[in-house]
């Protein structure tokens, strides 16, 4: 029996690490020997760390725990963990997994004692890599690129992250997109990068005319974005930074500084938006609206309520 606690922004190595853990199981019994729980309540949570796991080997269950952190398990709570994770049959492994908003700048409280007890397992920290080392996120791209068969040059690894930035799992898809162009010979040049891959200027293009309230440009740009992106991601870049937006909006009063910490941004980013914001027509109310039709218009794609996907997105940008 192992015990993991992963916790962090970077979400993408969260899963991966999960994923090098479920490749070690029978694949012919995972749908039993595999299991993910959404922060379950106390009672469940110590009846699923005494899991006993059946006669086809080891068993993997991984506990989304992020809420947890927001509420206190008392002394006797604790203990009753600590001894149901101590005393687990050794056939099981338990990932615990708090996956933090990315970008919003926020920590887990290690006062905590569920956090002090889970930092005596395996316990490790996944960060993003901020945007100004580029070294890292270049080893990042050159590894992702060879585990593809991907050849890159130096400038086709520096075009994806002054187009992408520091979005691991945005630059994984973009690689998986350049294996099929690039293929038969595998050789990624920047100009296929600078055509193909959707760039943070594509998506700043088009939430500026949004903001302006010049809907039949936002409506064009956004239509060039779907040649590049899925209508769903498109959609989560627009949740972050209209949340952005509306933090700035309602803390207008605050420094730059306090507004960076707030939402995670440079100052200096912070400083651009706010003059943007200045001049366009969008107020608090606007702002608060659209991100509540673009989470109703998600909620509704992804429980299978709309048949057409791009329509019900640009419906919630427009309407």
């Amino acid at each position: 029996m192992a015990v993991y606690f992963f916790y962090g922004e970077e979400d993408f190595n969260i899963e991966r690490e999960i994923d090098k853990l479920k490749s070690s199981l029978d694949k012919n019994f995972l749908e039993m020997s595999f299991k993910v729980y959404d922060n379950p309540k106390y009672a469940d949570l110590i009846s699923i760390l005494r899991t006993q796991p059946m006669m086809f080997g080891k068993m993997l269950v991984v506990i989304k725990c992020l809420d947890y952190f927001s509420k206190t398990f008392d002394d006797k709570e604790i203990k009753e963990i600590t001894k149901a994770l101590e005393d687990n049959n050794e056939n099981l492994d338990i990932v615990f997994a708090a996956e933090l908003p990315r970008d919003e700048g926020k920590k887990l409280d290690s006062r905590k004692k569920l956090f002090k007890l889970l930092s005596k397992f395996n316990a490790k920290e996944f960060a993003t890599i901020p945007t100004y080392k580029t070294a890292e996120l270049e080893a990042f791209i050159k590894k992702n690129a060879q585990s593809k068969k991907l050849k890159m040059s130096q400038d086709a690894i520096t075009a994806m992250i002054s187009q992408i930035g520091n979005n691991l799992r945005q630059i994984d898809k973009e690689l998986d997109k350049l294996q099929i162009i690039a293929h038969p010979e595998n050789l990624v040049t920047a100009e296929m990068v600078k055509e193909y891959c959707v760039s943070n200027e594509d998506l700043f293009a088009f939430s500026d005319y949004l903001m302006a309230g010049e809907k039949d440009k936002a409506l064009k740009e956004y239509r060039k974005l779907l040649d590049k992106k899925f209508c769903l991601e498109i959609a989560a870049t627009l949740q972050t930074m209209i949340r952005r937006w509306i933090i700035l909006k309602a803390n207008s009063g605050e420094s730059t500084f306090e507004l960076a910490k707030m939402t995670g941004m440079n100052e200096y980013v912070v400083k651009l938006t706010l003059q943007k914001l200045k001049k366009t027509k969008a107020n608090l109310k606007d702002l608060v609206k659209l991100k509540e039709n673009i989470t109703e218009a998600e909620y509704r794609i992804k429980s299978g309520q709309s048949l057409n996907p791009d329509s019900e997105i640009e419906n919630a940008f427009f309407k």
